[in-house]
Order: structure tokens, then C-alpha cells, then sequence
């Protein structure tokens, strides 16, 4: 018996609230040895008061000693385990604004970007394009036309978009196109695994066809294309929880993460107060509410040490409307560690916090890494968060005679 075959059989209802915060690449190391991590700097009140109440732990998203991507990270805090389920960045990427992928559609995530004279890569993201240039210029690239396929081109955020290939005999294992470095061209689409050899066929036909219509871009004159896709076959959180899940979330990937099994998508916020706001909005519609929040992530692959301890601090801030709700079991974790010391994510086990009613207390008075390295949770497989949501929650049977 699976794990999801066990929730199937254990769930039950009833009018539990559980809420879910996830502080994107929450963990880190000190700068130095024996300092503090991020998470230890920051003035985390709120937070301390709900580790005074909760048990906590250090989630481990894939096994020890592997950094996940976001992809996996998340899955692995939804209950599927990241190593039987795999996304592809395209997949996700074209959910996350609102594609349905089809079962003949390979996803593509595209990147603008900037070519030399020459042909080569002289600025991988196009300088950073703002939204409102590159949009018109995914729009352009729809003209497009490959015969026996179609081809769908949608805009997502600043020098990305996405592309889907819907058609026969289509594979998802092609190689990347982006050389990961400038002073070189874009690599050609070449398959990884056989039956992706049309795919790469038709994704070098597009590239050719694209980069002719943005000839005479000043900045977003060629193209890479990164994580070929299908759909995945996911479980929903309905089917195997029992939960009516909504997703509040600012960046598009983890809408498309969300939306993959099967949340709803709520709310057009873009801050975090917002997204507290449409939490709040939407409290008595749903039985599970997931809030993503980006910026303890891209601070920490930044390097800013300091802002991504005030990151923390103002996910900290917002704690007092989350509590006022009264949610049964809130959680508050991140998909992965991101130590603004490696400026990358990491394998380290990301502390978790959580709180219940029908916690046992494991005498912890702040949330940090040294908590959570002796808190009663210990270290555990991130794929067991929701069991452990769902038990505090109430929404569980008991388990044979």
C-alpha cells in the first residue's frame, strides 16, 4: 500500500482548517562559523510565540544530502514523493499562467535573449527585460507555423514565456537549449531519450522560424528553451486528502505546482499583505489554504544575507492575521534551504514549524535551524508533512482493527 492509497482510506471530514506557509528556501547557514543563520538574525516574535505553542523539526524535501528544485521541493510539501513524481519546469511554467496541458502537448519554458552579431550569447535573460517589452514579443512569435503541429506561445513574466507543441509522436526528454553562459549560441535542441527525436525536430524549426521574426530587437533578439514537458499524472489533494485546497501565490510556477494537483487558484495578489487579505477572503470556502511567499528565496540566491533576514521578518509581521483565523493546524516551512552563504539551494533541512491544539509540546521558544535540530518533529521526509497536517487536523480514521 502506497502512501496515498493509505490517506484514500484513512481521511474523514470535518470543518478543519489547515493553513500552509511556505517561506521559499526558508533554511540557511551563518556567514561564519558559529554564527547565526538568517532565521536565527531576524526579529521573529510571532513566530517564537507560535514555536512556544507548536513542535518542530527540519524537513528533509528529497533525502539527505540532495538539493531539490523548486519543483520537488514543493511536491515533496504537498504528500508526492519528488522522486516518483517528476515535473518539468515547462509543465509547470505553462500551468502556473493557466495552460491545460493536453496529453499530446510538450511545455516549454522560454528565456529571451540577447545575440551578439555573431550569433552568440551576450546577455542570458535579454537585460532583464521588463514585462511589459517582452509580452508583445511572445505574442509575435505565434506566427510561427510548423507544419502537423500546433504551436501555442504565451507570455509569463519579464524575459520568459512559454511554449507548448501539441501534436503526435510528441516526446518530453530533449535536452536544453540554454548554454547556461554567455560568449557561446544557444545549443540545439537534441534529444535525451528515444521518441523525443520529432520534438527536438520541430523545437529547432521554431527556434529558426523566432529568431527571424525578433532580428532587429535591441534586446531580446534570440531565444533558449529549457524544460521540455508533458503533463504529469498527479493525484488530486480532493482524491487522496479529502481537502478543498486553494493556493494563494504570486509567481506562476507555484500556481502551476498548485494547480497540478489540483488546488484553486485564488486571488490576484502580488504582496504579501494582499495575499493575507485574499486568505482572509476566501476562509470559509475552503479546507486547506497553501501561501507562498517568493522573497526569503531569491534573497538568499542573491547573497543579501541582511535582506533575506528582513524577508523573514516581514513574513513575521503578517503572522497575527494568520493566527487571528483561528486555522486548526497552521504550518509554516519552506521547500528547500537557500543559504545566502552557498547563493544557492541546498541540501540542509529546512525547519518546520508546526501548530495544533493537539501538539506535544517539545519546549522550543523560537523558531530557528537550532530549534528545529532538537524540536520533537527531529528530521523527517518532507513527502510525511501532510500525514502529520491531516492527523493534527482530525481528518484521519484509524489505521486496521
Amino acid at each position: 500500500m502506497d502512501m496515498h492509497d493509505l490517506t484514500r482510506n484513512l481521511q474523514t471530514k470535518n470543518d478543519s482548517k489547515i493553513v500552509m506557509i511556505v517561506a521559499d528556501g526558508l533554511g540557511g547557514l551563518p556567514m561564519m562559523p558559529g554564527g547565526l543563520t538568517e532565521l536565527e538574525t531576524a526579529q521573529t516574535p510571532n513566530l517564537n510565540a507560535l514555536a512556544a505553542r507548536g513542535v518542530q523539526g527540519g524537513s528533509i524535501p528529497v533525502k539527505p544530502g540532495i538539493a531539490p528544485g523548486s519543483g520537488p521541493g514543493h511536491l515533496g510539501l504537498f504528500g508526492y514523493d519528488p522522486l516518483e513524481y517528476v515535473i518539468g519546469r515547462g509543465a509547470l511554467e505553462a500551468t502556473g499562467i493557466g495552460f491545460e496541458l493536453g496529453p499530446k502537448d510538450v511545455a516549454i519554458r522560454g528565456n529571451f535573449c540577447t545575440l551578439g552579431p555573431d550569433g552568440k550569447i551576450t546577455d542570458r535573460r535579454a537585460g532583464r527585460i521588463s514585462s511589459e517589452e517582452s509580452a508583445p514579443l511572445a505574442v509575435k512569435l505565434r506566427e510561427v507555423k510548423i507544419p502537423g503541429v500546433e504551436v501555442f506561445v504565451e507570455p509569463v513574466k519579464e524575459h520568459r514565456f512559454v511554449v507548448v507543441l501539441r501534436g503526435e509522436g510528441l516526446g518530453g526528454d530533449v535536452h536544453d537549449t540554454d548554454p547556461q553562459t554567455t560568449g557561446v549560441p544557444p545549443l540545439k535542441p537534441k534529444a535525451s531519450k528515444h521518441g523525443s527525436e520529432k520534438t527536438a525536430e520541430v523545437a529547432a524549426e521554431f527556434v529558426t522560424q523566432a529568431t527571424k521574426l525578433l532580428a532587429g530587437q535591441p534586446k531580446a533578439n534570440g531565444l533558449t528553451l529549457r524544460g521540455f514537458s508533458p503533463r504529469p499524472a498527479l493525484p488530486s489533494y480532493d482524491e487522496v486528502y479529502g481537502l478543498k485546497a486553494a493556493a494563494i501565490a504570486v509567481y506562476p510556477m507555484y500556481k502551476g505546482l498548485a494547480r497540478l494537483v489540483g488546488m484553486d487558484i485564488v486571488g490576484k495578489a502580488q504582496t504579501l499583505d494582499e495575499q493575507i487579505t485574499v486568505m482572509e477572503e476566501n476562509w470559509s470556502k475552503y479546507d486547506f489554504f497553501f501561501l507562498h511567499f517568493k522573497y526569503t528565496d531569491s534573497t538568499g540566491e542573491d547573497g543579501n544575507f541582511a535582506a533575506k533576514v528582513k524577508r523573514i521578518e516581514e513574513l513575521d509581521a503578517v503572522m497575527p492575521r494568520v493566527t487571528k483565523l483561528n486555522p486548526t493546524v497552521l504550518i509554516v516551512t519552506g521547500d528547500h534551504s537557500t543559504p545566502s552563504f552557498l547563493k544557492s539551494h541546498s541540501w540542509h533541512p529546512v525547519p518546520t514549524l508546526l501548530v495544533s491544539d493537539c501538539c506535544r509540546f517539545d519546549g522550543s521558544t523560537e523558531f530557528s535551524e537550532r530549534a528545529s535540530r532538537i524540536g520533537g518533529l527531529s528530521q523527517f521526509e518532507a513527502k510525511y508533512l501532510m500525514l502529520l497536517a491531516l492527523s493534527n487536523a482530525g481528518r484521519f480514521g484509524k489505521y486496521g482493527a
